[in-house]
């Protein structure tokens, strides 16, 4: 059973950089996506960043340009820097790890990232 375990977020001013992390404890597939959502007060959870057990990369077009993820294999971690924070980047941040084959899914319990002057 995969467990995810989300650190490093909290406050920052803007145009600041944090970076988040991951880490994944039990038997990850060879087939599978790492990615990073977020969830403002009174808004829907947000697609963020993705990487796959290929490295192939995705980023949603608000993060493009400011953030890069990336992942240590070995670790079984997956990163998240972020830099130029903006005040609309205020979110919950929630590792996701998706299976491919079997679609089955697994949420980290989330991490405050707060950006404000």
């Amino acid at each position: 059973q995969v467990q995810l375990v989300e650190s490093g977020g909290g406050l920052v001013q803007p145009g600041g950089s944090l970076r988040l992390s991951c880490v994944a404890s039990g038997s990850l597939l060879s087939s599978y996506t790492l990615g990073w959502y977020r969830q403002a007060p009174g808004e829907q959870r947000e697609l963020v960043a993705t990487i796959t057990s290929r490295d192939v990369t995705y980023y949603s077009d608000s993060v493009k340009g400011r953030c890069t993820i990336s992942r240590d294999n070995a670790k079984s971690t997956v990163v998240l820097q972020m830099n130029s924070l903006k005040l609309e980047d205020t979110a919950v941040y929630y590792c996701n790890y998706r299976e491919w084959y079997s679609d089955h899914t697994v949420w980290g319990q989330g991490t405050q990232v707060t950006v404000s002057s």
